[in-house]
């Protein structure tokens, strides 16, 4: 399982651009395109590739700009049920690693004021149920758990696809996913009064690559 991970790994790098493929020994350079792989696989296991899957967030600053940030993945698991129309979801990101592209700012959303990484380090989703139209998934309604909190919520799939990975020779699924959350409830309160708006738009990209 860890050389399949380390590999998934690898291949994630390779993917994401021309520079990256250069700085790789030529035998991760994939020999082929990715190819299509219908849906879900019923009665599978994935396993999310942490270098395809973060979490980003969008809030709104003074009515005018809006403030960025991103979190990775720790790890997390997909399982499809065996009608391969539903299924599972368990993923634990890594608060501490939030990154918003400004040094000041990430010590300020680390502390107290905000995500409180100190006390609360890792974040988790957890679905019970995956909603499918055909073989594409259209919503995970689930729960989110931040500073000791769970709160329901529902992402919604702005798109979703399986491919076959020419690198590692097995079915990756993933998709673009979005929420819009008040992260008062979470007790996330800091500069409601004064510019700093509730709503939080979340940003989700998810890949798994199934292991079976």
């Amino acid at each position: 399982m860890k050389k399949l991970l380390l590999t998934v790994a690898l291949s994630a790098t390779v993917f994401t651009g021309a520079t990256a493929q250069q700085q790789l020994p030529s035998e991760f350079a994939p020999a082929a395109a990715a190819k299509p792989a219908g849906g879900p696989a019923k009665n599978a296991n994935y396993v999310i590739d942490p270098t395809h899957t973060f979490v980003m967030y969008e809030m709104g600053h003074y009515g005018t700009t809006t403030n960025r940030g991103r979190f990775s993945t720790k790890d997390g698991s997909v399982q499809i049920d065996g009608t391969g129309t539903s299924g599972k979801v368990d993923i634990t990101m890594d608060i501490s690693s939030i990154n918003t592209g400004v040094d000041l700012l990430n010590r300020h959303v680390q502390s107290k004021d905000f995500f409180n990484v100190a006390e609360f380090p890792t974040g988790r989703f957890v679905a019970d149920r995956i909603e499918f139209s055909g073989d594409k998934v259209v919503d995970v309604p689930g729960t989110l758990t931040l500073m000791g909190q769970t709160k329901p919520v529902t992402l919604k799939a702005v798109r979703f696809n399986c491919y076959l990975s020419p690198l590692i020779n097995r079915q990756v699924c993933g998709g673009d996913f979005e929420t819009t959350v008040e992260r008062s409830d979470w007790g996330i309160t800091w500069g409601l009064n004064f510019g700093f708006e509730n709503k939080v738009r979340l940003l989700v990209q998810v890949e798994a690559v199934n292991v079976q």
